[in-house]
């Protein structure tokens, strides 16, 4: 089975249903007069608009989108990429590309024009389809891009340079186009997230996109009941296969546009989710916001609100014990995977296991690991080395990029490039990305484990470590303190608090600033690194 049939059954069984749900509680100029026009619900504290689509008209529109492109000379093996902000169209448009067996490449809605254009020839992308955010993005390299590709738009007000998608689709055939499709061809290309270096693209079976569904659903035991609220970017692993957990059972899921802690929890109440998963910033701004007492949950309807996970970078052990505190009755769940690895699951601390908070977990459903050092060869319990994956959502390769490939995939197995050690117990812990790694002196230092640490402290709202160049050490640690607002903290009380960890662990220098993270939530260091000196090591290693 592929997921593409997911969707017909679902439209089958459950075709009136509600499938999904799309709220924007902050730009109501936004709004598309497509399929429906928004609904604007009137209801404190935040006023939102609203608009819907069932099971029966989201396989509907991906026909008409699949038989559109098929019409318009896209075939089995081609590739489209979607360019376009978290709506309604998404998922069908992906699921429209799907069903005419061609490969969906959705792009990362902060890519520059350059960085578009880039990944279009990389992926070797036959069509574009992107939204009103990228008109001006788009049309920029309209002139060198246009050669030999489809150009689509959705939105209101076309642009001269593309063609219309409600005018391509709104006489195209409602019914599958039947083109067959088997676990083994390709599906999707992806593009990493770029912290450790240029994007590359990552190519992927339908028997991993089907994997992805069935490890979700296993892991979080969706029913038809539960209501997905998801926030994240579409156009990343991490939100499209969790949501695949509610496509598996049938069960709404809500596209929230806002990441503000009162519009999640508007969204919560409002919408009766039952399953939320956040990055860790938006995690962090909750409690921030609960601390304060500029949220309340007395305000909100949140008592169906059964599981909390997170996923896409480390969680702060003293996050989650903050957070059990507000809700006791939360089931909690840390996932991790890479865009490599079809996203997340491919380790996961389960909801049984909130007592082992601070690792990440244990092989999911469907995968194996192994921690190995340099050599290949695993290490033995307790020890660092790098993790790896070994299941049915391992990429097939980064496409065009054989090198890459080599250095990734080995005898079947996924090398992550995250540095990771099993306690006693078969916990497996994430020590930090092998590029991270610090060496001062002559000791390996993990920011992960000092980023958790200074976490703890009360007025930190997030941390970063980073190694600098130093003559004398070769790296010192350097902690980038992002404080929670209107704390006030000097860099001796920072300095005094770190003494609870080994000297050679204590960051040298301490830089209070923002702590940048990407759509995903992962800590852009790369960009941290060439902001404060980092890079000049590198640089003067490479000269060496």
């Amino acid at each position: 089975m592929v997921i593409t049939q997911i969707l017909e059954q679902n439209a089958q069984k459950f075709g009136e249903d509600i499938a999904l749900v799309e709220i924007n509680p902050e730009q109501p100029e936004t709004r598309r007069h497509t399929w429906r026009e928004f609904e604007l619900v009137e209801s404190a504290p935040c006023p939102y608009y609203r608009r819907e689509i069932s099971w029966n008209i989201f396989n509907e529109k991906a026909n008409r989108f699949a038989n559109a492109l098929l019409m318009r000379g896209i075939k089995k093996g081609d590739k489209v990429a979607i360019l376009m902000m978290n709506c309604l169209e998404w998922l069908p448009i992906y699921f429209g590309i799907l069903k005419t067996g061609a490969l969906a490449v959705p792009l990362n809605f902060r890519y520059s024009s350059d960085e578009i254009e880039y990944c279009l020839n990389l992926a070797e992308v036959d069509a574009l389809v992107f939204g009103p955010e990228f008109i001006g993005r788009v049309e920029a390299i309209a002139d060198r891009i246009m050669e030999n590709r489809l150009l689509i738009y959705a939105g209101p007000g076309c642009p001269r340079f593309a063609e219309d998608y409600h005018s391509l689709t709104a006489d195209c055939a409602s019914r599958s186009p039947e083109i067959p499709l088997t676990p083994d061809d390709y599906a999707a290309i992806y593009f990493s997230s770029g912290t450790t270096g240029f994007p590359k693209a990552i190519l992927h079976k339908h028997r991993a996109l089907m994997h992805a569904a069935i490890v979700e659903q296993k892991h979080h035991g969706q029913t038809k009941d539960d209501i997905f609220l998801c926030i994240p970017p579409l156009y990343h692993t991490g939100a499209k296969m969790h949501w695949f957990g509610s496509l598996l059972s049938g069960g709404k899921a809500v596209l929230l546009k806002g990441t503000k802690p009162e519009f999640i929890f508007d969204a919560i109440s409002k919408e009766k989710c039952t399953i939320v998963w956040l990055l860790v910033p938006w995690a962090q701004d909750i409690l921030a916001a609960l601390d304060r007492g500029d949220l309340k949950i007395s305000d909100y309807t949140l008592s169906q609100w059964r599981l909390m996970h997170i996923g896409a970078q480390p969680v702060p052990r003293s996050l989650i014990r903050r957070w059990l505190e507000y809700f006791p009755n939360h089931q909690y769940d840390t996932n991790y995977g890479l865009s490599e690895s079809i996203g997340p699951g491919a380790v996961h601390l389960g909801v049984e296991n909130v007592a082992h908070v601070g690792a990440i977990g244990v092989p999911g459903y469907g995968w194996q690991t192994k921690i190995v050092d340099e050599s290949g060869a695993a290490v033995a319990q307790g020890s660092v080395g790098e993790l790896c994956l070994k299941g049915d959502g391992v990429m097939v390769c980064y496409y065009n990029d054989p090198e890459a490939t080599a250095n990734t995939l080995k005898d079947g197995w996924l090398y992550t490039g995250d540095m990771a050690m099993q306690d006693e117990e078969g916990f497996i812990h994430l020590v930090d990305r092998k590029k991270d790694v610090i060496i001062t002196g002559g000791e390996n230092l993990y920011p992960v484990q000092i980023e958790d640490f200074i976490s703890a402290y009360p007025a930190v709202q997030d941390v970063a470590v980073i190694g600098l160049p130093d003559r004398r050490l070769g790296e010192i640690a350097a902690a980038i303190i992002q404080l929670k607002p209107g704390a006030v903290c000097t860099e001796e009380q920072i300095n005094e608090f770190c003494k609870g960890m080994p000297r050679y662990k204590r960051p040298r220098r301490i830089i209070f600033a923002d702590v940048p993270r990407n759509p995903t939530g992962k800590i852009e260091k790369p960009k941290l690194r060439k902001l404060y000196g980092g890079d000049l090591l590198v640089e003067s290693q490479n000269l060496s």
